[in-house]
């Protein structure tokens, strides 16, 4: 049972990081992304890779995950962000699709029977092997992306994000540089997703396409929008909260997206700011109509 329980532990801290990295882009920057699972897989194939075939150590394995993610998350930005609400919805829904297709398709990637025998993370001569181990290195990383994250919302570029957030326009002539912005948080929020997926590559030691589909994504969503968009602790509860459940539902494993969709649509008719939400601006870029 303790083992079980370590393990939920692990796999939270995980989607905690994930959670957060998602709401950055909806909750604080009012942007829409149905494709972050991608780059959850983007970095744990990139980490996998590396220390498989080049034999690097974790912390370079995991640093890899976090440059090939930012890139990847830089070049989806660029072109994309001046979009809005259903056409980036549609962009970012199709991005998550095509590294889909490409993890089930290379021969690199192992198709869709995946990469095994991915080492554990040592550090300092420290195996990160036993569940005990691995959650302590876990809640490290947890601890830096909340310190990160809580100093980027308090200061003055959080300011700035909320204002693009709750109306671009005026937040454009006020001088605040808004393509810059969105493009940063997009970027930022893909290589901490890429990070969270070096820790679960390392963590479970295999990996296959199945976990970072459009079902990853969605289940990425729902803890934001439970927790509450843009708030931090909603994320870490959001996260919590639907990382154990499907646990305690697994024998109705067919029926999970079923409960994640009607569990959105009943959060947004009778709680749209989620549990820890403040505001129903959080829900706007689904509210608005133009």
């Amino acid at each position: 049972m303790t083992a079980y329980l370590l393990h939920l532990a692990v796999l939270s801290g995980i989607f905690i990081i994930l959670a957060i990295s998602l709401n950055l882009i909806i909750g604080y920057a009012g942007q829409v992304s149905l494709g972050h699972a991608a780059f959850f897989g983007i970095g744990g194939y990139t980490s996998a890779l590396v220390s498989l075939h080049f034999g690097f150590p974790f912390s370079l394995a995991a640093l890899s995950a976090l440059v090939v993610t930012g890139g990847c998350g830089l070049a989806l930005g660029l072109p994309t962000l001046r979009l809005k609400e259903d056409y980036l919805a549609i962009v970012t829904l199709g991005f998550g699709v095509i590294v889909d297709l490409i993890f089930l398709n290379l021969e690199i990637t192992g198709g869709p029977d995946g990469l095994v025998n991915i080492s554990p993370p040592r550090i300092l001569g420290v195996t990160f092997r036993p569940r005990g181990l691995y959650i302590v290195l876990v809640a490290l990383v947890v601890l830096m992306i909340l310190a990160l994250t809580y100093s980027l919302v308090r200061s003055y570029h959080g300011r700035a994000l909320r204002a693009i957030r709750d109306h671009e326009t005026t937040a454009q002539v006020m001088g605040i540089n808004t393509p810059a912005y969105k493009i940063m948080i997009f970027t930022l929020a893909a290589a901490m997703a890429g990070l969270a997926g070096s820790l679960y590559a390392h963590y479970i030691t295999f990996i296959n396409p199945e976990s970072f589909g459009l079902h990853t994504s969605i289940l990425l969503l729902a803890m934001v929008v439970l927790g509450g968009m843009g708030s931090i602790a909603g994320s870490i509860v959001g996260a919590v909260i639907l990382t154990v459940l499907p646990e305690m539902l697994r024998q109705f494993k067919d029926y999970q997206d079923l409960l994640y969709g009607g569990l959105l649509v009943g959060l947004l008719i009778l709680r749209p700011q989620g549990l820890m939400g403040r505001g129903k601006l959080s829900l706007k870029f689904i509210m608005r109509k133009e």
